[in-house]
């Protein structure tokens, strides 16, 4: 039987390792000419083309001896720092204005309109008339406030009213200047011995100042001039003694939602001992105030 090479086996590894030789140190090497690649691309020709004689070597410098070359002082200095101000594009800051170098000097108005520089138009000023109009215009805005204002206090809330004659007297006198106050009544209801405002029941074009004598369902009675109001004597003493009259009324009670007035002139006074009754809805205000004449001012 004889015996043949296997072989699926492997050959035996030898005992001592195989030394590889170092490689080479790599130099960056010099740059090639342009023209290096051309010439050995170039296609060949047949041999009767002629020789082309080859280029000259290109005199450029390299790197390296550009590097050499740089002066010293050169490689030495600092590089330029850029910009980094905050909020500027180039040489104009944020806000539109150029910025100035300390201790440059703008030129002249003449200077930079011949340099070709436009300077800025001066910003237009208003003229007499329009400032004129303008003061005229804010005075009526505020007259036509006050007098919206005006209207609404009079509506609802007070009223400047004017005597007018002796029948209030002597506690209101001819000519008096009163403050009527119309809040009082819209929240509450007149009471007996208010001083009030009221529209005359006969004609509502025309108003009277009387004082509340007696208010609904109360009996009222007057005996010579001596006011009862449910057959109790009431305090007058506001009424001077010749202002007292003598006349007699009643008795009548005063209905639901009506009021019984009476000057304080009791004997030269018109009021609801000829005329009758006061509707409530009549009853414009309570005079609140007499503030003229100044010295005889009076809070009611």
């Amino acid at each position: 039987m004889s015996h043949n090479h296997d072989s699926r086996v492997p050959a035996p590894v030898p005992d001592d390792p195989v030394l590889l030789p170092a490689p080479e140190p790599l130099v960056p090497a010099e740059p090639l000419p342009l023209n290096t690649f051309a010439a050995s691309e170039t296609p060949a020709t047949d041999a009767a083309a002629p020789e082309v004689a080859p280029a000259p070597a290109s005199t450029e410098p390299s790197w390296r001896q550009l590097l050499a070359t740089r002066p010293e002082e050169d490689r030495n200095s600092p590089s330029p720092v850029a910009d980094t101000t905050i909020g500027t594009l180039g040489d104009e800051p944020m806000g539109g204005a150029l910025r100035e170098e300390p201790g440059a000097e703008r030129p002249a108005p003449e200077a930079a309109s011949e340099a070709g520089i436009v300077a800025p138009l001066p910003r237009h000023q208003p003229s007499v008339a329009s400032r004129v109009g303008e003061e005229l215009f804010a005075w009526l805005k505020t007259l036509a406030s006050a007098a919206v204002y005006a209207t609404l206090i009079v509506t609802f809330g007070f009223q400047v009213a004017r005597v007018e004659g002796q029948s209030m007297a002597p506690t209101l006198a001819d000519q008096d200047r009163l403050i009527v106050n119309k809040l009082a009544y819209r929240i509450g209801t007149p009471q007996v011995g208010d001083i009030v405002m009221l529209y005359y029941p006969l004609n509502p074009d025309k108003s009277f100042v009387k004082r509340v004598i007696a208010e609904e369902g109360d009996q009222i009675r007057i005996v010579d001039g001596r006011v009862y109001r449910n057959d109790v004597p009431i305090n007058d003493d506001y009424v001077p003694t010749e202002f007292r009259s003598h006349d007699d009324y009643g008795p009548q009670v005063v209905p639901q939602g009506y009021y019984f007035v009476m000057g304080d002139h009791r004997n030269n006074s018109s009021d609801s001992r000829h005329w009758g009754f006061v509707p409530k809805k009549y009853i414009i205000g309570k005079v609140q105030l007499r503030w003229w004449p100044i010295p005889h001012a009076l809070v009611f």
